[in-house]
Parts: structure tokens; sequence; C-alpha cells
């Protein structure tokens, strides 16, 4: 019982500005352009202050993480009137970026409530039912496959045997119980387009990838280090997106995940929420 109202004292204070090193806010710069920022060197970021976020273990779902690889994290924030952007940086002594059974993939995620009210924040990890959030995804993985390719069975697993495959001998209705996730039209296993999921969510076990993916991103590993951009427009009229304004106000929340040891969905290190402040 101590234990379990730990865990719950630790998430309601999670809950507060200024909690875990969130007294800093995260000030979002005005940048010029249009379009979505996807440059990892824009001049513009120097102007960008930098702020340290400290993360977390994850210590309330199942299985339990208490001993992240990522300690904390490096951002900037800016915005151009028509998208908002972060820059992330952060220590990694290896590059991610392949998936099979025993291997994971480096990501990190952007997180923001749905509408903003300060005195009605959702909870950080993944918000909580009736407090929706919109999470942002980078995976490696993805952005290795858009440059690259996606890889064939036998790159994954090369001495895997084949025969024949389902779809070589069936119609494709008859063919569809045995393409596994694309058989069930999984979001995640369709073609890549970019390698940030927009997702939303009212909890653990709630994630649901949004109809409408509007959320771009890259990542450069170079040096032991990752740098990634996330971008995601100020405004969109579609369920599960936040409503962004210059001169305006949010809040907003990291989480990240070291492939190379072994973190992979609650297995992860998480922050608290930042306030995030908008330049006009």
């Amino acid at each position: 019982m101590l234990a379990s109202a730990g865990v719950l004292i630790a998430a309601a204070i999670a809950l507060l500005p200024g909690a875990h090193g969130a007294e800093t806010a995260l000030q979002a710069i005005r940048m010029t352009g249009m379009g979505p920022i996807l440059s990892l060197d824009a001049p513009e970021w120097n102007r960008a202050k930098p702020v340290t976020v400290q993360m977390l273990p994850q210590m309330v779902a199942t299985p339990r993480h208490p001993n992240p690889a990522v300690k904390e994290l490096m951002v900037r924030a800016a915005h151009n009137g028509h998208w908002l952007a972060f820059l992330i940086e952060w220590k990694d002594a290896t590059r991610n970026e392949r998936i099979v059974a025993d291997e994971f993939g480096d990501q990190v995620a952007v997180q923001f409530p749905v509408r903003f009210k300060p005195d009605a924040m959702p909870s950080p990890m993944m918000g909580h039912p009736g407090g929706r959030v919109n999470i942002l995804q980078w995976r490696a993985a993805f952005q290795r496959d858009i440059e690259k390719g996606e890889p064939q069975v036998r790159d994954l697993y090369p001495n895997a045997v084949v025969d024949l495959y389902p779809d070589q001998v069936l119609r494709a209705t008859d063919a569809r119980p045995y393409t596994g996730a694309l058989g069930v039209d999984n979001p995640i296993s369709r073609p890549k387009e970019s390698a940030v999921l927009d997702q939303m969510a009212e909890g653990f076990g709630s994630m649901t990838v949004k109809p409408d993916q509007r959320a771009d991103g890259r990542g450069e590993w170079k040096g032991g280090k990752w740098r990634v951009v996330i971008t995601t427009p100020l405004w969109v009229e579609a369920p599960g997106s936040p409503h962004f304004m210059p001169g305006g106000n949010s809040i907003v929340a990291f989480a990240v995940w070291d492939g190379g040891k072994q973190e992979v969905g609650s297995r992860k290190a998480w922050s608290g929420w930042l306030p995030l402040r908008f330049a006009r």
C-alpha cells in the first residue's frame, strides 16, 4: 500500500508546473517561413534558448522501468506562425534503427494537452480519461525505412527459409489473414511518409493513431548523440489536435527510448509538464 501511495503522490506532483525542473519555461521563438520546420541546422535555432529536461523512470505502468538509459534531453522550440517545432538532443552511444524479434529502435516523443486549461491539466503520463493529449512520436526505424527503403525478410532474418508466400497461391481476399498487421490495417504497418506518428491518448493503453497525419520530423545520429526535429501545424481542426497561437501558452512533456538498451513501450524515460510559451 505504501508503494502504491508513493506512485500516486509522485504522479500528482508531476501534474504541477514547476515539478521535476519544469520551472524553466520553454520559449518557442519566432522563425521566418511558412511551411514545416525540418532543418536541424537552421541558424535561427541559435536564438532559441535550450532547456535541459530531466527525465524520470516510468514506474506506473507494467512493465515498470526504474533505470532508464537517457537521463536528460536538451530541447529548443520555435514556430513560424504556421508550424511549431522542437529540436531535441540527447546522448546515445549507439544508433538503433532496426526492429526484429529482440532488437528495438531509438525513439523520442513530444506531448501536449489537446485543450490547455491551466486549472485542469491532463496527466503527463499519456493523459487520463477526459484529459486527452496529442503525442508526436519520432522513430529512427521509420526514418531508416523512408531513406533506405523498407527491409525485406532476409535483410532482417538472413537465415529465414520460405517455400512460398500465401499471396503467391491464394486470391488477395484469402491471403489477407496471413498478412499479419497489414491484414488488419494496422497504421504502424502502412508505408511511411513521415518518421513521426501523430497520435492521441487518454491514459495508458489508449494510444490511437490519428487518421489525419500532419506531423513530420527528421533526426541525425552523430558522435554518440541524436538530434531530432519534430514539427506540427499550430492549428488544425481535427480530433486530437491542439490549437496554438503566437503569443499564447500551453504545456509540453517528453518521452525517450534507447533501443540499444531494450527500451520499448512502457520501458521508457518521461518528463513532467513544462510551460510552453509562444513568441508573437
